[in-house]
């Protein structure tokens, strides 16, 4: 039995060490084990879900701005060879995502906060930064590794008396230790690709660092941050402002400078 479990953990090592890829702009080695293939077919098909769920918004402005940005950020960003979406959902929530692919939804709640065309610039930057950077494929090959890595401690801990006990500390400390902050990672990464995207597409940057000030003004009630897949806004607010310098030097070289642009 331990030979079986140290070679089937030497593989999944293996495994682990042949499949790190690297993440554009950051340059972050990223764990990822989804075909590439299999991740777009997967977000195509939970977004066309999504869709026959969720009402598109009536608002031809917005959803023309919408589509207007979110074609400028997709064009600089380093898979413009996506198949893009990006729809306008009509609710009251203020919230967006992407899924893999390259499949973009916005709901109208988080509009009035976006205030305008550079702070939906933000958004949609983060958005896109979340397909580019793989983040799915790269929580789902965590979570794999997390399953198979308690899979190999049900076996070792068959005879044991606290088998219970420990596994279920082993599953909260992997919820907690693992999966939840390199969530945070993930949002944390998309705002300083999300940055860079909205600056080369010509929109200002420091409205990402006002935009994130707004929705501090927001925030009522959330849960600790050690609990939480998102940083607090302030501490989002505080790493935009140190990559302001950088984002502001790739706005000067954008082709055409649209400032703040329209507003909402």
């Amino acid at each position: 039995m331990k030979r079986l479990l140290v070679e089937t953990a030497s593989l999944w090592v293996l495994a682990a060490l042949l499949c790190c890829v690297s993440v554009p702009v950051t340059h972050r080695k990223a764990l990822n084990l989804v075909p590439y293939e299999k991740e777009v077919a997967l977000g195509e098909q939970a977004y066309r879900a999504i869709l026959s769920k969720e009402p598109l918004s009536g608002n031809a402005r917005w959803t023309a701005l919408l589509r207007r940005v979110g074609k400028n950020i997709a064009q600089v960003s380093d898979t413009p060879h996506l198949e893009w979406e990006f729809n306008l959902l009509n609710s009251k929530r203020i919230n967006a995502f992407c899924l893999p692919g390259g499949k973009v939804a916005v709901y109208t709640g988080i509009m009035p906060l976006a205030k305008n065309e550079a702070g939906l610039a933000a958004i949609i930057g983060h958005e896109v930064a979340h397909a580019v950077a793989r983040h799915a494929a790269e929580r789902m090959s965590q979570t794999l590794l997390v399953e198979v890595g308690l899979g190999l401690a049900d076996l070792s801990l068959q005879n044991s008396t606290y088998r219970d006990i420990i596994l279920a500390s082993l599953g909260l400390g992997a919820q907690v230790g693992v999966l939840l902050p390199y969530s945070r990672q993930h949002e944390k990464e998309a705002d300083e690709i999300g940055i860079h995207y909205m600056a080369r597409a010509g929109y200002d940057p420091g409205e990402a660092v006002r935009l994130w000030e707004r929705f501090s003004q927001q925030e009522a009630g959330r849960s600790p941050e050690f609990l939480s897949t998102h940083p607090a806004s302030p501490k989002r607010v505080e790493a935009l402002r140190a990559l302001l310098p950088q984002a502001e030097r790739e706005y000067q070289r954008a082709p055409r400078r649209y400032g703040l642009g329209e507003a909402l």
